[in-house]
């Protein structure tokens, strides 16, 4: 097992809420105006493990939205919240159920979570929900060199990692060249929201397989950085998660949580037939 600094990791508790879906004309890239589903609400039929790629919407989400509505208080839920988190619905017909955090959506500022079948038909728009927020700082005591963000320890260790000749080696769905990177690009910081799979380019997309990305899946991109906010460097690698679908919109396409990155090649992707967190954390 990796070695961490899990031990000394604070836990707290941040708190939103189920927030209202949004709906707007959008002028694609391909100059068609679309009105479709897309941020917001509970998502019964689209939920990590399913496709990317093929929905008749625009950055779904999975699962369930939630936002805290004080803009302050939804930074701190949003940088706390860490991807394999506990959350816990604290009022609502729903109150008790437990469900696990799976994303964070940038610009609109949601934290993304998964809830059971029964649960989603309980819950209800304004539902509270409380996420243990666990993750954030979190280190690797043998590789100072790889920097984590957004995830819980928890995750980290089903993740499959293997230390090899010195670097980790860490099994991915999919590998993304750099010039497919859009909207998130030069964040100050990528300890909340995500960074865009352009999607204009839909026979290279094909071509590489990068089509059949799934919600969920655990990725690499290359030539990238999280480590001080979002860039192209050469050489460097981050490790994320799949969090929203395919847009339509220039610049947009399925967002990537980032999880781990490193300038220093101490991160070799992997690519494996299936490296995803409904898998890792039981979410199916």
């Amino acid at each position: 097992m990796l070695r961490t600094n899990e031990d000394r990791l604070v836990m707290l508790s941040v708190m939103g809420e189920i927030s209202h879906p949004g709906a707007k004309p959008r002028v694609g890239y391909d100059g068609v105006t679309r009105v479709l589903p897309g941020t917001g609400g509970i998502t019964y039929n689209v939920k990590v493990g399913d496709p990317a790629f093929g929905w008749a919407g625009d950055h779904v989400e999975p699962g369930v939205s939630t936002k805290n509505k004080d803009e302050q208080s939804n930074a701190g839920y949003n940088t706390l919240s860490c991807i394999g988190n506990t959350a816990i619905v604290v009022s609502g017909d729903a109150k008790g159920a437990r469900g696990t955090v799976i994303g964070k959506h940038g610009g609109i500022e949601h934290v993304l979570i998964h809830f059971d079948r029964e649960t989603l038909e309980k819950l209800q728009i304004g539902d509270k929900v409380m996420v243990k927020a666990f993750g954030q700082g979190l280190e690797l005591t043998d590789y100072p060199d790889v920097k984590c963000m957004n995830l819980d320890p928890g995750l980290l260790h089903k993740m499959g990692i293997v230390e090899k000749d010195g670097v980790l080696e860490v099994p991915v769905a999919a590998e993304i060249p750099p010039e497919f990177m859009g909207s998130g690009l030069g964040a100050s910081s990528a300890e909340t929201g995500d960074y865009d799979i352009t999607s204009m380019e839909q026979e290279r997309l094909k071509e590489l397989g990068l089509d059949r990305i799934r919600l969920g899946d655990i990725v690499a991109i290359k030539d990238s950085s999280s480590y001080y906010g979002r860039s192209y460097r050469r050489g460097a690698v981050i490790i994320g998660v799949v969090v929203h679908s395919n847009s339509f919109v220039s610049g947009h396409g399925p967002g990537v949580t980032s999880l781990l990155t490193s300038l220093t090649g101490k991160l070799r992707p992997v690519v494996v037939e299936r490296a995803n967190i409904a898998e890792y954390l039981n979410l199916r």
